[in-house]
């Protein structure tokens, strides 16, 4: 008895782990190949293209690899855990998307709804009719909430740009940490759009506007609205604008390179702000999250709008929230490498072209990026979820990125 009692115990170890882990050949995948990717993180931290990273994998809703390789923290030779906090950048915008579209499903707008009807700043936009000669012309059409959410508003950033559009929003400093969505708006609405709303794909600031929109509506700052909307649902108990000072030292300090091709800490960045709530609450950039809580997320996303009995979208708005939204004359979009292939949804990029992609995939795969170095990826007809998060802003994009998608795919035998 007490023999047959060691070996059913065995066989439960051995399928789950403390972390939740279920063995990968469970659901398809091999426990030989997914170890890869633990080598190649760690060959990237010796070969000092990352300071560290942590990575996970889920497939049928169950955690079948997750990994940390290297240091949070250098100077202080604090390693990374799974449970280290990252500013997660351009994720962001995922998360905000759903917000809106939880306040789409209570009937409070419209995609094609024009965004003055709620922010009446941007009733009288201009837009440029020359890419280098200060010349204004009148809109063709307002833009929509659906270009907000898709990247066609006319909006840049003025991060990437070199056109006149672009140095006015340096100029008029649209992003200052220092100053309020109220005040971005008001500076927006005296810039004139880049191009006419609907007639090119630009990424921009469209979805820090569209967290000022989630404020008007639900008459809440963003951050109680996707904490009451999202995170408290979600068990996301790490994710927020800022961190808690206790929990600082979980933050995974930022890397660069230095000129001489060493990373070094990214300069002027002080870890005691993090703890502050910031004024500019940015629904385009500025969350810090854990890769167990954006596997919340992500998951909730390939249940089509439900987790562990919380349901936070219906599967028909997910479903349309992660479908190509783009009309074909503003095909293909352009942001390097990693959008090659895709269109773009409502908040997210979408997998329309295999082939010109080179790189494992399905169609209709989506997710993000982030500009730190964070990554997801969700892939629903494989039923399969990786994330990679890490803490690196260099001249070169995302090492390690690109691998991690091919080792994720070629894990799969079943």
């Amino acid at each position: 008895m007490r023999k047959s009692f060691l070996g059913i115990l065995l066989i439960l170890l051995l399928s789950i782990s403390s972390a939740g882990q279920v063995l990968p050949e469970k659901v398809g995948l091999s426990s030989e190949r997914l170890n890869r990717i633990d080598s190649l993180m760690q060959n990237l931290v010796d070969h000092q293209k990352l300071v560290g990273v942590v990575t996970m994998i889920a497939r049928h809703g169950k955690i079948v690899h997750a990994t940390h390789n290297g240091m949070l923290d250098i100077e202080t030779n604090k390693k990374i855990e799974l449970n280290s906090i990252f500013r997660i950048a351009s994720m962001s915008k995922p998360i905000v998307s759903v917000g809106a579209m939880i306040l789409y499903e209570k009937g409070c707008f419209q995609l094609d709804d024009p965004v003055s009807k709620y922010i009446p700043e941007f009733k009288n936009l201009k837009v440029y009719t020359k890419n280098n000669d200060p010349v204004v012309g009148i809109l063709k059409r307002e833009m929509t909430i659906q270009d907000l959410m898709r990247h066609t508003s006319g909006l840049t950033y003025g991060l990437f740009g070199n056109t006149p559009v672009d140095s006015m929003y340096n100029a008029a400093k649209v992003l200052d940490s220092n100053s309020t969505l109220k005040d971005m708006i008001h500076k927006l609405a005296q810039i004139p759009l880049l191009y006419q709303p609907g007639e090119q794909w630009n990424y921009s600031v469209s979805v820090d506007v569209l967290g000022y929109l989630i404020e008007v509506i639900s008459e809440e700052s963003l951050d109680v609205f996707l904490k009451e909307n999202i995170f408290d649902p979600l068990g996301m108990k790490n994710t927020g604008f800022f961190v808690p000072e206790r929990e600082l030292e979980r933050v995974a300090t930022l890397y660069t390179v230095s000129k001489e091709g060493k990373l070094v800490p990214y300069p002027n960045v002080n870890k005691l702000k993090f703890s502050e709530k910031p004024s500019f609450l940015s629904g385009g950039g500025g969350l810090f999250s854990t890769i167990n809580d954006y596997m919340n997320f992500s998951q909730m996303l390939l249940n089509k709008g439900e987790l562990n009995g919380k349901r936070i979208l219906s599967r028909k708005t997910v479903e349309l929230m992660t479908m190509n939204q783009l009309p074909s004359q503003v095909m293909p979009i352009k942001l390097g490498s990693l959008v090659d292939g895709h269109g773009y949804g409502l908040g997210f990029r979408v997998l329309t072209d295999i082939s010109q992609s080179a790189i494992s995939g399905s169609l209709g795969a989506y997710g993000w990026f982030g500009a730190y170095g964070t990554y997801f990826y969700i892939d629903p007809k494989e039923d399969m979820i990786g994330i990679l998060m890490t803490q690196f802003r260099g001249p070169y994009s995302y090492p390690g990125v690109k691998e991690f998608q091919v080792l994720m795919y070629q894990s799969i035998i079943n």
